[in-house]
């Protein structure tokens, strides 16, 4: 069964409305990042991470697909990829990459959901 990367999972937890900024993003193996933005538009929901000194000054941007679950009370959300996954990404660009769809195409491919 396919789902939809730019979407949360039922599974994650997530609750509309809920602004997940400030929250610190786990991959399967360790700390990611902040959540430096966040948007829940439909079909395009995803979070921007700002890494920190993990990989130093860089910012990511993640499909909400790929959340796994997300800890209210703890503030952190949790991926279901590895740190290395994140590190691979395809380079993102705060200023040009938000909302571009030739990216969010690339970004499907790379985290594993079918080319529309």
């Amino acid at each position: 069964m396919t789902h939809n990367i730019w979407g949360y999972q039922e599974s994650a937890g997530y609750r509309a409305g809920t602004d997940l900024t400030g929250f610190t993003v786990e991959a399967i193996d360790g700390t990611v990042g902040k959540v430096d933005k966040h948007s829940e538009e439909a079909g395009a929901a995803s979070l921007v991470v700002d890494t920190g000194g993990w990989i130093f000054g860089r910012h990511v941007l993640l499909p909400a697909g790929v959340i796994s679950s997300i800890d209210f009370d703890r503030t952190t959300v949790y991926l279901a990829r590895t740190k290395k996954d994140i590190e691979n990404a395809p380079e993102f660009d705060k200023e040009r990459h938000f909302g571009d769809d030739d990216y969010h195409r690339l970004l499907a491919g790379y985290y594993g959901a079918p080319h529309t």
